[in-house]
């Protein structure tokens, strides 16, 4: 078995025929990129609605890709934290002084296979800058960052590319603005500027 099918359920597998159903009834297709490494950071933009979590989960499951993401820790609370946590998700309360990154990178280093979705714009609102978190995560953990999308103007959603960070932010992020200058968000207007804020 290759390096990136141990990432990817088999195609017969039922929630990814599922999730391929469901996309085809709202008129959705996917595309990816082949990847032959199991452990990367999947960064998903730009991210302006409730439904680009539904859309992006649907979409993820019909490729088949196997992945983690992080949410807030109040998502995760009964009745639903067990069916959160079935999804693939893992809760972090960011107002703990625990290092969200270290954690991360951890897991990394804990698993041979590891891929886990975050959106750096961490809320739906336009906002000035990305959270870096994703990136000095990558960094440290050295994997790869590939870049999910979802054009709700072609209703094309997937895997587009993916790249090594090399620790020059201003060259790192200019890859990831020229992938996304050409996806169409649900609400345009809401998107984020591609950048970080810088520290004083």
């Amino acid at each position: 078995m290759g390096t990136s099918e141990k990432i990817f359920r088999s195609r017969w597998n039922l929630t990814r025929l599922f999730a391929q159903l469901v996309l085809k009834i709202l008129g959705w297709k996917t595309t990816a990129i082949p990847l032959d490494f199991s452990k990367f950071i999947l960064i998903g933009a730009h991210h302006t609605s409730n439904w680009d979590f539904v859309i992006g989960y649907l979409v993820m499951s019909a490729i088949g890709l196997k992945l983690k993401w992080v949410g807030k820790h109040t998502l995760f609370r009964w009745p639903f934290g067990g069916f959160m946590r079935w999804l693939g998700g893992i809760p972090v309360n960011r107002t703990l002084s625990t290092n969200f990154v270290e954690q991360v990178v951890r897991y990394f280093h804990q698993h041979q296979k590891f891929v886990i979705a975050m959106a750096p714009e961490g809320t739906r609102r336009y906002t000035e800058y990305w959270r870096s978190g994703f990136y000095y995560i990558a960094l440290q953990a050295q994997v790869p960052i590939v870049m999910g999308f979802l054009d709700y103007q072609k209703k094309l959603g997937g895997l587009g590319a993916w790249f090594l960070p090399g620790g020059n932010k201003e060259a790192d992020l200019q890859i990831i603005r020229d992938f996304f200058k050409d996806v169409h968000p649900k609400y345009p207007e809401k998107a984020g500027s591609i950048r970080f804020k810088s520290k004083a």
